[in-house]
């Protein structure tokens, strides 16, 4: 049994959910009129997915449907196991990946936050030293 993980779906799923709920929604006003004009269960799926882990699940299982690729390739062997085998592989390696964009999402929101805390500090620091000088001037 190997004990290998592939971070390729993980990573793809996390790009796709930073494009379609941080990225496009601030391309312009056209994706959130877009949204508004779906059918309510559709935007109330949209609004549902935002969660990473919720999204992850799903997009895992497309990605791994559309690609062959598995997160964690040792649950190839469940898919010998009789009829059931196949999906219990597909679901545990969902929720694998899932966990893993979830994982990543908030580790890139952490580091973001640092980032802005760390970036307005700045700011604030030189418009000290601005407002020091132009006192003095007066």
């Amino acid at each position: 049994m190997g004990s290998t993980i592939n971070f390729e779906l993980a990573l793809m799923g996390l790009a796709i959910h930073i494009f379609i709920w941080n990225k496009l929604p601030d391309w312009g006003t056209w994706f959130p009129k877009m949204i508004k004009l779906l059918p309510k269960p559709l935007q109330k799926l949209y609004e549902g997915w935002q969660c990473p882990y919720c999204f992850g699940f799903w997009v895992a299982l497309a990605l791994h449907w559309l690609t062959g690729i598995q997160t964690l390739p040792a649950l190839s062997n469940l898919a010998n196991s009789g009829i059931v085998g196949l999906p219990v592989a597909w679901f545990l390696d969902a929720l694998a990946t899932a966990t893993l964009i979830y994982f990543g999402s908030h580790i890139l929101g952490t580091l973001s936050w640092g980032a802005a805390k760390g970036y307005f500090a700045t700011q604030e620091f030189k418009a000290s030293f601005t407002n020091k000088e132009d006192k003095q001037n007066e």
